[in-house]
């Protein structure tokens, strides 16, 4: 073979190399560039396990640093104040994955950022053996007033400061100690009593009458009705078709307006503005305060269960207005509607995480309020809030009442078909720094006033200080 041909072969065999090469290095950069997240948390990633056997998880604190969750020298994870915080830690088993906190901010707890992912083997380098720290909105007083108040009766609370969307206090009854999760997972995951849902953010409910806030200020913006005008209670409200609703207990209010109305939570008032609203303009106030949309971020919300509007027919309409037919929201998104009223008509956006702080200190992440909506204008809003406060102080909500605090809210006594009615009470409080607003629910706990308002007045009691 001349020296010619073989030069020629030695180019064509590099140049074949090189495109290899060339090939190969692409691969790799679409990998890691657009793969790499997936592969990374890819739960058959052996890499990614090995890993995280040899971290210590971060440590979870409440907003005044308070441990709510922590590793042990021997690795085990420990929650200091066990069921109370259930549902907001989580937990993090071997066998049982993990749930709450503790799996929506895994990666943080572990120090295993999307950023470091990305960067392979390399990232062992950078890696500690300690996770970060995550300090969460959550006030432990409040936790534990709403866990008190509940008394382990099924049900839920929401609390959020409404000016900033953080959330003060998520509790759900019963609960279950994350202590001992594992031990007892069988158990807790074939129990009837469902303590490992989060009726927070999971459970659907009714919301009974108190949805009639959001109707008052659809029927006014939607000029079905006026401040002005008389409505005779007479206790029952014919709605067509041969049915009727009634007021609880046979309540007869006579000559009622609209504040009076809501005061005193008037059935035959708002199955009547339900119906002048009709569908299209009850879905439009539904879908205004988001009850069509999901929060995102790390608060997984289950989606309202909406009346079919396009289809209601008149009683429907009514009975939507109050709360009933087919309508099932979560307390989460209840607290949520009930801070429109006390800050201008904006919703802002709920979040649990605080702050990402890294072993040494550097704070890498750190939330910042988010508007989530403009559910009402800033005059409306301040008219049904005033309404909402004449509920607390001279109607259904007198149990909710504290000395020196500006306290609105509405009751709600919501039917349930498998057995006693639901107990609610939603609303706000304007404290000496902030406002907060929450949402009560007592499952089969009866009148709102009596089972709910009480829950609520210990929380603001315990957010004094």
């Amino acid at each position: 073979m001349s020296d010619w041909k073989l030069r020629r072969q030695i180019v064509q065999v590099g140049a074949f190399l090189l495109v290899m090469v060339a090939v190969l290095s692409l691969y790799i950069s679409y990998l890691v560039l657009w793969e790499g997240k997936e592969l990374a948390e890819n739960p058959l990633n052996m890499r990614a396990a090995a890993a995280k056997a040899d971290i210590r998880r971060g440590t979870i604190f409440d907003a005044h640093g308070r441990i709510l969750a922590q590793t042990q020298n021997d690795g085990s994870r420990t929650y200091p104040l066990g069921q109370v915080m259930a549902h907001l830690t989580g937990y993090n088993g071997e066998n049982i994955g993990s749930a709450g906190l503790e799996g929506h901010a895994n990666r943080e707890l572990l120090g295993l950022t999307a950023d470091m992912s990305r960067l392979g083997p390399v990232a062992q380098l950078l890696q500690t053996d300690r996770g970060n720290d995550i300090k969460t909105t959550i006030e432990a007083d409040a936790q534990q007033a709403a866990y008190d108040g509940l008394a382990g009766r099924k049900g839920a609370v929401v609390v959020l400061d409404a000016d900033t969307g953080a959330v003060l206090a998520m509790v759900s009854s019963p609960a279950y100690d994350p202590n001992n999760v594992e031990a007892k997972w069988k158990e807790l995951s074939q129990s009837a009593e469902g303590a490992l849902l989060n009726r927070t953010v999971q459970g659907l409910y009714p919301p009974g009458s108190t949805i009639k806030p959001m109707i008052a200020d659809a029927a006014l913006t939607e000029g079905v009705t006026n401040e002005q005008e008389i409505f005779d209670c007479t206790g029952v409200l014919d709605v067509g078709g041969g049915h009727s609703i009634q007021e609880s207990h046979g309540e007869v209010h006579n000559k009622v307006d609209l504040r009076k109305a809501l005061t005193e939570s008037c059935n035959v008032t708002f199955g009547t503005l339900g119906m002048r609203l009709g569908d299209d303009k009850l879905k439009k106030v539904f879908n205004r305060f988001g009850f069509d949309q999901s929060i995102g971020g790390e608060i997984v919300m289950t989606s309202s269960h909406l009346p079919d509007f396009g289809s209601l027919g008149s009683g429907d309409q009514a009975q939507t207005a109050i709360g009933q037919s087919s309508l099932l929201v979560t307390p989460m998104h209840m607290a949520m509607m009930a801070s429109a009223f006390v800050h201008g008509g904006v919703v802002m956006k709920p979040y649990l995480v605080q702050e990402v702080v890294t072993p040494g200190g550097l704070v890498v992440h750190s939330a910042s309020p988010e508007r989530w909506l403009t559910a009402t204008t800033e005059n409306m809003a301040a008219k049904i809030y005033s309404y909402m406060e004449d509920a607390v102080t001279k109607g259904t909500g007198k149990a909710a009442q504290v000395s020196g605090v500006e306290v609105a809210g509405k009751t709600g006594t919501a039917e349930n078909p498998q057995g006693e009615d639901h107990a609610w009470f939603i609303g706000t409080a304007k404290l000496r720094n902030r406002n907060i607003a929450f949402a009560i629910i007592v499952e089969n706990g009866g009148g709102g006033g009596k089972a709910a308002a009480p829950i609520a007045r210990k929380i603001i009691l315990s957010l004094q200080n």
